[in-house]
């Protein structure tokens, strides 16, 4: 699914919006959520699950073509951990 087919279900779910509104809507809601996450907190959506990010630290990793040790520099990453009611669905 891609950001156009969700612009296209919130224009058919609400119907009250035209095509360039649902995807204003679509938009800041995308923005809103890049935005808490770019400082650092947390985004728990009830019965969707959480996004979270984390620090990883420097390591030491290795070329898989050359054997060769490298540095990995510590990086933050994002992880998604989906809820109770998501994987439920997901597996009925």
């Amino acid at each position: 699914m891609t950001k156009a087919d969700i612009v296209e279900k919130v224009y058919e779910n609400l119907g009250g919006f035209s095509k360039k509104e649902s995807a204003e809507i679509v938009e800041m809601v995308f923005e809103t959520i890049k935005e808490t996450l770019e400082r650092g907190e947390k985004i728990k959506i009830s019965g969707f699950g959480n996004f979270v990010v984390r620090q990883k630290k420097e390591r030491t990793g290795r070329n898989p073509q050359t054997g060769e040790e490298i540095k990995i520099a510590p990086r933050r990453v994002l992880t998604f951990k989906p809820s109770q009611v998501l994987k439920n669905s997901i597996n009925a």
